[in-house]
């Protein structure tokens, strides 16, 4: 049965079933979660069959809180991890050799690949050996239990419970079977780790057997990702990212981290190209943002449409950067030429909650405490580096919270 799909009620559920919010779904015993989950799908037209095969043998799994709890953003997590070190380990000797070898053997399905949806080689490479070492780790998490856990207890419960629903629809229209649903704690599946909506979305029979195999199939694997990639936008023979330089009397008030402009006007403002070099010409017209992930002081970027098409894979700046430079490597491009700041590192989700709180009284409104550094917070933060003759860069890392905290004390 091919009911509603699921997909889209999934994407309704947190509007349309506001009568357990989510910190009441904490308060429920776990057994009572899924029958008021099972009650949900059945609503939805969910049948039995499917249900008892989603359901069968759920328990809350420990291990999954735990990691959930660990994450950046969380109460309880150290906070963001540094970039540089990030970078130095997605973008290390071994999975370099690794993506070289694995581009290879399978050049025959990434030439395809580049041709049916305009992506290179090189990056949907970069981003299997970023998901998943090139299939080497997948994750062996049962993911209805790791999702349901997540639903009940985890927090992000709105987006886990809309996964569980698409969980349901593939074993409703026979796509994979409850035992062969094994992911990441997170609920992220297969050789290019999707969840379980993106593969009801996005995810392609490449090699054309019948049956769409992210977990052992790498050409429905690749081409599934660099369908993905298409999806979120991706331009076909575009750069994705250029490292530049910027000059010493940068403007940042004026700079907005989300403005893209052609780069023939951010070479008006004085950026450079890092390493020298002129711009290729039709590069010159394309739109891009300038990005400083560090700070002042750190690399600088010009980031381009295709950056963003890697961001709507995983929204992270890191995961873009780590993805774009070990792509270049394993093209024979350069890496990272700009120094990282050693005296800047990202201050802990603590430390945040205190630099929101302190900003605030001294009339720097963030606009809230919550631990996340969203627009408000480094609009607060740059108003703040500006009157104290800071470059106002909105970063929110140690020097920034050392400065906050003197000034609050004074």
């Amino acid at each position: 049965m091919k009911f509603k799909p699921l997909l889209a009620a999934a994407g309704a559920f947190a509007l349309a079933l506001p009568a357990v919010p989510a910190t009441a779904q904490q308060d429920l015993s776990f057994d009572a979660y899924v029958q008021l989950l099972i009650a949900k799908a059945r609503a939805e037209g969910v049948s039995e069959a499917t249900l008892a095969r989603m359901t069968a043998g759920l328990e809350p799994n420990d291990r999954v809180i735990r990691l959930d709890r660990a994450q950046p953003g969380s109460p309880t997590s150290s906070g963001y991890p540094a970039l540089a070190p990030y970078i130095a380990r997605h973008v290390d000797a071994a999975r370099i050799r690794g993506g070289r070898s694995a581009r290879a053997e399978w050049s025959g399905t990434l030439r395809a690949i580049e041709r049916d949806y305009g992506v290179p080689g090189e990056i949907v490479v970069a981003i299997w050996g970023h998901e998943t070492a090139y299939g080497a780790v997948k994750g062996g998490f049962d993911l209805s239990q790791a999702l349901a856990t997540l639903a009940w207890e985890g927090r992000r419960r709105a987006f886990a419970e809309a996964q569980l629903f698409a969980v349901a629809d593939m074993l409703a229209s026979g796509r994979a079977e409850r035992g062969e649903l094994k992911g990441s704690w997170a609920g992220a599946m297969g050789q290019t780790q999707f969840i379980p909506t993106t593969y009801m979305e996005t995810a392609v029979d490449y090699d054309g057997d019948g049956h769409i195999d992210i977990w052992d199939n790498e050409g429905d694997a690749l081409g599934s990702a660099a369908n993905l990639l298409l999806r979120e936008g991706w331009r076909t023979g575009e750069p994705v990212v250029a490292e530049v330089v910027l000059p010493d009397d940068f403007d940042y008030a004026s700079w907005n981290e989300r403005a893209s402009r052609p780069v023939a006007e951010w070479g008006l403002t004085g950026i450079t190209r890092a390493g020298g070099g002129e711009w290729d010409t039709g590069d010159l017209y394309l739109d891009a943002r300038l990005v400083i992930p560090a700070g002042d002081g750190g690399p600088a970027f010009l980031a381009f449409e295709n950056f963003d098409a890697i961001m709507g894979y995983n929204n992270s700046t890191s995961y873009a950067l780590g993805v774009s430079y070990l792509a270049k490597a394993l093209a024979g491009g350069p890496s990272i030429l700009g120094s990282w700041p050693q005296d800047n590192p990202p201050i802990t989700h603590s430390q945040t909650r205190e630099l929101q709180t302190r900003l605030t009284e001294l009339g720097y409104d963030t606009q809230g405490v919550d631990g996340r550094v969203g627009p408000n917070t480094r609009a607060a933060i740059r108003a703040f580096q500006a009157d104290q003759g800071m470059a106002p860069d909105g970063y929110p890392g140690r020097r920034v919270y050392d400065a906050v905290m003197a000034a609050a004390n004074r």
